[in-house]
């Protein structure tokens, strides 16, 4: 069976469909697994990695408010990271990842391997379609196992996401 980032990349390319990423805690890997796949410029419009806040402020229009307030890692972030590079990049598409890969930086809340994922669809103008969902996992393993699984899982999301349409 293909990679999930090919059967993404002829899910996108079968429904003419385009795809962003805004990343912090995978740092930039979702889009480098996107684009190992040849004719990735078919459908892949970019990759964020908004790992500070400022970044995912400036970038991709993400709360101030909720950062001070949450934290980087939180539904309400995530959310509005993946609507922030959906819409800045002007895609079909837009997934965020935000989370604690460590060793260090969990809590009693937020243990490290704790990881959210959104989904941000732009549906037709004028459909009232679009929607955003996010997920929250908590992953075993050292850090590059927590960003690795990460990956995985996000690719596998959106894909679950554009074949139900």
């Amino acid at each position: 069976m293909p990679h999930i980032a090919a059967r993404l990349g002829d899910a996108l390319r079968e429904r003419e469909q385009t795809l962003a990423t805004a990343e912090s805690c995978t740092g930039g890997l979702i889009g480098a697994r996107i684009t190992d796949v040849p004719g990735a410029s078919d459908y892949f419009d970019r990759s964020l990695v908004t790992y500070a806040y400022g970044a995912k402020e400036q970038l991709l229009g993400v709360n101030r408010e909720d950062l001070d307030a949450l934290g980087a890692v939180s539904e309400p972030v995530a959310r509005q990271m993946a609507q922030g590079v959906r819409d800045t990049a002007d895609v079909t598409w837009g997934v965020s990842t935000t989370g604690v890969a460590g060793p260090a930086g969990g809590t009693e809340e937020t243990p490290v391997g704790t990881v959210f994922v959104g989904i941000a669809y732009a549906g037709p103008w004028g459909s009232e379609s679009s929607y955003t969902t996010v997920e929250r996992y908590e992953f075993d393993g050292d850090r590059a196992t927590v960003r690795e699984k990460t990956v995985e899982q996000a690719l596998s999301d959106v894909l679950d996401e554009v074949e139900s349409q």
